[in-house]
């Protein structure tokens, strides 16, 4: 097992990583799904979508929710030019999406994102193609984008550390190790040493499955596979000095100080 990784801090106005989307509900995730993050990198190294992506899919992968972020839903209505029918999700033998049938001429759809949200995702695999992708996400060949085209990722994408691209250490270390990208307004709301986020990474023995690794992405062959990661907490120093009687990890309301517990 290699013990090189890759750390990408993933934030923008807005993110919208789908993983149950379907026609005019196009649903997010409520943090990036390994489909949305092989994406980006496709993009960034310019592969096109019948290219070939099984070299990024065997990535190991692990995120962080550094600021969650709130949910955003985006109601408007499409059309297309007077009496033509709308396209389908359907398409023919030469990839062309169908027109709908029975025809529809407007059709209103709900669209979510998480807004204000940061991220951090950790990539484990061979040095020499972590370097690669490092490097063609500071040059992409195309526009990256944190699960749909319209939401641009904000600078910086990828966490060097040392002046190095590749951090030491296997991936649930390297996501306890990667500096806090909070930003500064979220910063300001915590005042313990310490804060705890939610995480989760691949792993065999994991008890959470998600569907969200991509077999292809070409429009032809569309399909998802599963995949199991271990669901976690990790604490992560906040650089504040503790004020007296508030130095514990946990911040906020406990519901169960008055149990004991």
């Amino acid at each position: 097992m290699n013990d090189e990784c890759i750390a990408l801090r993933l934030a923008g106005p807005l993110q919208s990583w789908g993983d149950a989307s379907q026609f005019n509900q196009r649903r997010t995730s409520s943090t990036p799904t390994k489909s949305g993050v092989v994406g980006l990198l496709a993009a960034a190294l310019g592969r096109r979508r019948p290219d070939p992506i099984e070299d990024l899919v065997a990535l190991r992968m692990g995120v962080r929710s550094d600021q969650p972020g709130s949910l955003l839903r985006d109601y408007h209505t499409v059309s297309d030019r007077p009496e033509t029918p709308l396209l389908s999700a359907n398409v023919d033998a030469k990839g062309r999406q169908k027109r709908t049938s029975p025809k529809k001429f407007t059709q209103p759809t709900h669209r979510y994102y998480l807004e204000d949200a940061v991220f951090v995702a950790v990539l484990q695999g061979d040095p020499g193609f972590l370097e690669s992708l490092a490097t063609a996400l500071r040059h992409p060949i195309f526009p990256l984008a944190l699960g749909r085209r319209s939401c641009v990722p904000t600078q910086p994408l990828v966490l060097g550390i040392a002046g190095e691209d590749l951090w030491q250490g296997q991936l649930p270390d390297i996501i306890g190790r990667v500096p806090w990208q909070s930003a500064s307004h979220a910063r300001s709301r915590v005042k313990s040493a310490t804060v705890r986020l939610a995480a989760s990474w691949d792993d065999p023995e994991g008890g959470t499955i998600k569907s969200d690794v991509p077999v292809s992405f070409d429009p032809r062959y569309r399909g998802m596979r599963t995949r199991k990661v271990h669901s976690g907490w990790v604490d992560l120093p906040t650089g504040l000095v503790p004020e007296p009687g508030n130095d514990s990890p946990k911040s906020g309301h406990d519901p169960f100080e008055l149990l004991g517990w």
